[in-house]
């Protein structure tokens, strides 16, 4: 999903699903066996090689991927706006709906949501598709890759028709407080989400089913158990169809709850691997931190809507007459909400992302502390660099602005020193282990 369409699915998610903390980006966990490091002070110590050429490419032009990502999702928005677009669709949906508020709504939302997708379709189609294959990163069929944009925009239109009409009926209703009802409604609506989505959504796009390994699933579930994960499921899922990277994550709540394995991460990581990375994800459940990024979503969409309030009163004011409506009630807005909460979310990265790094270091404190297999652990992460073409220490300006993990070099530094036990330490979270 481009920038554009992500400022869409924020509006009509509430500012959006917050990515579970337990359920990672794409490739972020990507890990298989590697053999051999070179001598370090501590004989046990995992080298982290330089980058290859290649990688170094691959992140380069990441980069200014991402920034004309980012300037595509202020642009677009503006366009529409100054350009008038936003008002005739708006008055297209209405003659078609016969003024009906919720008819026209959802009209207007599927006519500006697939001219969205045909506008961006180039750029994704590049970016997640030809790039990733240039790359050899990807090993999913055009035909697969085009399904699920189609699908993606098909659950996002049904999201956007069931909760889209009500931050406009509170406009409506209550135009000097609806951003803090609709604000409210944010931390169900993200709970709802994370109840309904492993369940729901993601078997849309990938086929999940129980583990071929069932000696392997003992060794997962034994950790879960320890972990005091009780009554968690395990699934392996068939994404060997779309990439060659691989990945795990836990995520759901209540009957939900679940350890989805990737089918690639299987074929190539050894048990103690395995079990650590199991071990990571389990740490973001334990600690609490799907319950925390949710509170934290919710605080946010309550700030980003009270900017956005504030903000449009005064854009409204200056153009307003310019871009075809007067009140931020009117369908048309919806372009300028998306402007200013892809605004607000440029704005808090930095610190957002400081938060998600410190969860993922505590996550591999826990596995750690968890599994005791320092070389398990590193050895999955320089693998991480090797399989996923990465920078292991990326540069400061990429860190504050695009880095929801630490960086690998520094993971690993941190895995090679951290060592309590040795010392006789329980460490941070041993006490929350069974036997």
């Amino acid at each position: 999903m481009r920038p554009s369409l992500l400022g869409l699915a924020a509006l009509t998610g509430l500012l959006g699903r917050p990515v579970a903390a337990g359920e990672q980006e794409p490739g972020s966990v990507s890990v298989s066996p590697v053999a051999g490091t070179s001598k370090q002070p501590d004989a046990r110590a995992v080298a982290v090689p330089d980058p290859s050429e290649k990688a170094v490419r691959y992140y380069t032009s990441g980069n200014l991927i991402w920034v004309g990502e980012q300037l595509l999702a202020i642009a677009l928005p503006l366009l529409l706006l100054f350009s008038g677009l936003s008002a005739r669709l708006r008055t297209v949906a209405s003659q078609l709906a016969h003024g009906r508020f919720y008819p026209t709504l959802v009209i207007y939302l599927v006519l500006l949501s697939v001219l969205l997708f045909l506008v961006e379709l180039p750029l994704s189609y590049y970016v997640g598709f030809v790039r990733e294959h240039a790359y050899g990163l990807s090993s999913q069929r055009f035909a697969k890759w085009l399904g699920d944009a189609l699908k993606g925009l098909g659950v996002g239109l049904v999201i956007g028709a069931l909760v889209l009409w009500v931050p406009y009926w509170l406009l409506g209703k209550s135009p000097q407080r609806w951003w803090l009802w609709t604000g409210m409604l944010a931390l169900p609506f993200y709970t709802l989400t994370l109840l309904v989505a492993p369940l729901w959504i993601a078997p849309l796009f990938n086929k999940f089913g129980p583990m071929k390994d069932p000696a392997l699933e003992a060794v997962v579930l034994e950790t879960a158990r320890r972990a005091g994960v009780e009554g968690a499921r395990v699934f392996e899922v068939d994404k060997s169809v779309d990439t060659k990277k691989v990945n795990a994550y836990v995520t759901g709540i209540g009957g939900s709850k679940r350890i989805v394995l990737w089918d690639t991460l299987l074929g190539k990581l050894s048990p103690a691997q395995t079990r650590f990375i199991v071990g990571h994800e389990l740490g973001h459940y334990v600690l609490g931190h799907v319950w925390t990024s949710v509170l934290v979503s919710s605080a946010l969409t309550l700030l980003g809507l009270l900017g956005a309030h504030l903000l449009s009163g005064f854009l409204l004011s200056r153009f307003g007459a310019r871009m075809g409506f007067a009140a931020l009630s009117d369908v048309a807005s919806l372009p300028l909400l998306m402007l200013l909460l892809a605004v607000f979310s440029l704005v808090i990265t930095p610190a957002a992302l400081a938060f998600s790094r410190y969860h993922e270091r505590e996550a591999d404190r826990f596995g750690l502390e968890l599994t005791r297999d320092n070389h398990a652990a590193a050895t999955a992460f320089v693998a991480l660099q090797q399989e996923n073409l990465a920078v292991p220490r990326s540069g400061w300006l990429y860190k504050l602005t695009r880095a929801s993990h630490p960086p690998i070099g520094e993971r690993v530094d941190f895995i090679n020193r951290y060592r309590p036990w040795e010392q006789g330490q329980a460490g941070r979270y041993q006490a929350r282990f069974g036997p």
